[in-house]
Parts: structure tokens; C-alpha cells; sequence
């Protein structure tokens, strides 16, 4: 008979002859520009530690402090025994930095948007997505149980076509966008999405997890880089990303917010997030409210690095924030890049993308810049970057 698990081995077997195994590393070392990652010390090409905080002095201080005070769990889901007064305090600040009336704190950015799509949604609705979007908003829309119409990405021109073709058939109507393509580093064109959904009464909701403390006004989001502040009716962030730490943001009108409270099942189903992670997101509200220095770095070393592998003759694809993809198109190509990357001296981390994460055809090595690289880094990653692309013939 045979062994029920068969087709696993077989799934598997396809993944490896197509290089699209997932190869999991693993982190013996703080967060940083270098890294031990495999028991080797390398030069951190990889993580979302955009402004460098995740290993920020004032971060970890306000961590232990709050351990001290509060324990290290609530035990209780937010709905019932677990609010703490941290987790008001950090609603308060991130709504205020953001310009919104009120804020929600969840457990991580995919919760966020598992949390606010079915509330605002469900059957009898329809949502109108563009293709390119996080696989968290994908996901939320599923289950939602709304009609989902997709728009090609970023095409405004598209999403009018889809929405009149929609519109009158349902109860009401979202759109969602990510503000910050996660793969390829382009910003959606908000303004103009605004305002077609102004024009057809359609509420607005975009994630912003890689724009938060990236883009606009000393990181205050896509939303203000657009001067669109308040206006939309969601705003999705994480706080794991440029923030350093862990957990998700709604945000958005009050009635928005107060009315995902009740509704959200990661919300009231899920135990709340810790003091620890909540005083260490308070401390990098701090920071980034005190000054944009880390901000105004990482826009500097990312200008830097792109233009070093522009010259060098790599293809960086259609990017415009510190994401920086280098385009190499098969998959088993990217995932001998990052290997020779990997065990280069110094070594290079920095991990291979392919399908599904991005279409066939697409894979690549995607760069994440920090503010805590130091020009002697990035001139390392260029230098062994183009070494090993002239090896393997890709400039």
C-alpha cells in the first residue's frame, strides 16, 4: 500500500527541481547590518530593519522596563482581561503620528488586515484589490466571503474599468491597496485611487507595512507622503518592520475603528500583545517623533547603493523606496546568487525571491537597505555583488 504521505515527497521532490524550496536560515545574533546567520558572520542584506531599531539601546530599555512592571503576558485576549494600559497609550501615539482620529493594536500587520477586511465586508460586498497585493489582504478577502475584483497593478485606468463593471450589484464596496509593493518596491498611486473611490462612494483602506517610517514626513507613512491625511478611511500598518518590533496598526475614523473592535475575530479571539513588545513600539514612536535622522540615512543609503548597482549594469526593476530588487528572472539562477552571496568573504545575506512570492519568470534577489549600514558596508555589498554577477554572467 502505499505511503499516504507520497504526494508530499513528490510536492517537495518539484520544488527542489525547479529551485523553489524554501531554504530557512537560521539567526544566531541580534538584529543588525552584520549579522551570524548558519553560524557565520555576515553583512545583513535581508531584514526589515529599515531605521535599524530592532536592537535600538532604547528600545530594549523600555522592553526590560515593562517586563519588570507588567509581566510577560497579559493572558487574557484584549476584549476581556487583556487591554493594559500600554496598549492605550500606543493606540493614542500611533494615531497622532499618523493624523487619525483613532488607532487599533493588533498582534501583527497580517492580523491587521485579517481583522479589518471581514469587518468591513462580507457577503453581498465586493472588493476591488490590485493584483500585486501582500498575500495578508489576499487572505482577508477570503475571508470575508465578498465578491473579489481584481485590478491590474497600480493601473487606475483598470480599477475604473472594474469598479463600473461592479458597481450596483453589491452592498457596499472596498478598495484595498498595499502602499508600498513589498516585492518590488513601487508605491501605489494613491492620490488617484482617493479619488475615483471619492467620486463612486467606495470606502478606502491601504496597507502601509513598508511605508510606515519609510516614506512621508519623518515616516509618517504613504498616506501623508500623498497629503492625504485622515482622508482615507483605514490606514493598515505593522510595527516589525521600521518600528523594530512586532504587532499591527488599524487606523483610521473613530466610528471605523470603535466598529472593528467589535467585530475583528483576531481581535477578540487572539491574546493581546505583550508589555515588553507595546513599551519598546512606544520608544520607537519616541525616536521617530524626536528626529528624522534614521529616516533621512536610510533615504541617503539608499540613493547610494541603487546607484552603485545601476552603474554596476544591474537591473534594480521599477523600485523607488529602500526595497531594491535585483532582477534576475529564473528562479535557480536567484537561488545560486544568494548562495554565492552567502558564502563569499565577507558573505552576503541576502535571501532569493521566486514563485509564488512573485510571477514566474520574475524571481530575484531582493536588497533591504538600512539606516544602520555604514558606507564601508554598502561599498562591501557592491563590491562582492558585482563580483559574483560578472561570474555568473548577469552584468
Amino acid at each position: 500500500m502505499a505511503d499516504k504521505f507520497d504526494w508530499i515527497r513528490d510536492e517537495m521532490n518539484s520544488l527542489q527541481e525547479q529551485g523553489l524550496r524554501t531554504t530557512i536560515r537560521t539567526i544566531g545574533s541580534a538584529c543588525g547590518a552584520w549579522m551570524t546567520v548558519d553560524g557565520k558572520k555576515v553583512l545583513n542584506f535581508c531584514t526589515n530593519n529599515y531605521l535599524g531599531l530592532a536592537n535600538h539601546p532604547r528600545l530594549k530599555l523600555a522592553a526590560q522596563n515593562a517586563i519588570e512592571k507588567w509581566g510577560v503576558g497579559p493572558a487574557a485576549v484584549r476584549s476581556i482581561a487583556g487591554t493594559l494600559e500600554l496598549h492605550r497609550q500606543l493606540e493614542a501615539r500611533l494615531a497622532a503620528f499618523k493624523g487619525v482620529e483613532d488607532a487599533l493594536y493588533v498582534q501583527s500587520g497580517f492580523c491587521a488586515n485579517q481583522a479589518a477586511i471581514p469587518s468591513m465586508v462580507g457577503k453581498g460586498d465586493v472588493v476591488f484589490t490590485d493584483r500585486l497585493n501582500h498575500a495578508s489582504i489576499i487572505d482577508g478577502c477570503r475571508l470575508s466571503s465578498a465578491k473579489v475584483a481584481v485590478y491590474e497593478h497600480c493601473d487606475t485606468t483598470d480599477c475604473e474599468r472594474v469598479i463600473r463593471e461592479n458597481l450596483g450589484q453589491f452592498r457596499r464596496a472596498l478598495l484595498v491597496s498595499d502602499g508600498v509593493f513589498s516585492m518590488d518596491g513601487d508605491m501605489a498611486p494613491l492620490d488617484r485611487l482617493y479619488e475615483l473611490c471619492e467620486r463612486h462612494g467606495i470606502m478606502t483602506m491601504v496597507d502601509d507595512a513598508h511605508g510606515e517610517g519609510v516614506v512621508g514626513r519623518g515616516g509618517r507613512g504613504i498616506v501623508d507622503h500623498f497629503g492625504l491625511n485622515g482622508k482615507f478611511d483605514l490606514e493598515i500598518g505593522t510595527l516589525s518592520k521600521a518600528f523594530g518590533v512586532m504587532g499591527g496598526v488599524i487606523a483610521g475614523k473613530k466610528l471605523v475603528i470603535d466598529w472593528i473592535r467589535q467585530k475583528a475575530r483576531p481581535f477578540l479571539f487572539s491574546s493581546a500583545v505583550t508589555a515588553a513588545d507595546t513599551a519598546a513600539c512606544l520608544a520607537a514612536v519616541d525616536l521617530l517623533e524626536e528626529s528624522t535622522e534614521l529616516v533621512d540615512k536610510l533615504w541617503e543609503n539608499t540613493r547610494y547603493f541603487k546607484e552603485g548597482m545601476n552603474k554596476a549594469g544591474f537591473d534594480t526593476g521599477s523600485s523607488v523606496t529602500p526595497i531594491t530588487p535585483i532582477m534576475l528572472g529564473e528562479a535557480s539562477l536567484a537561488q545560486r546568487f544568494s548562495r554565492m552571496l552567502f558564502e563569499s568573504e565577507p558573505g552576503i545575506f541576502a535571501m532569493p525571491i521566486g514563485f509564488p512570492t512573485v510571477p514566474q519568470g520574475k524571481a530575484r534577489i531582493r536588497v533591504m537597505i538600512s539606516a544602520a549600514h555604514t558606507r564601508e558596508d554598502l561599498d562591501t555589498g557592491l563590491a562582492v555583488f558585482t563580483r559574483i554577477g560578472k561570474e555568473l554572467g548577469v552584468i
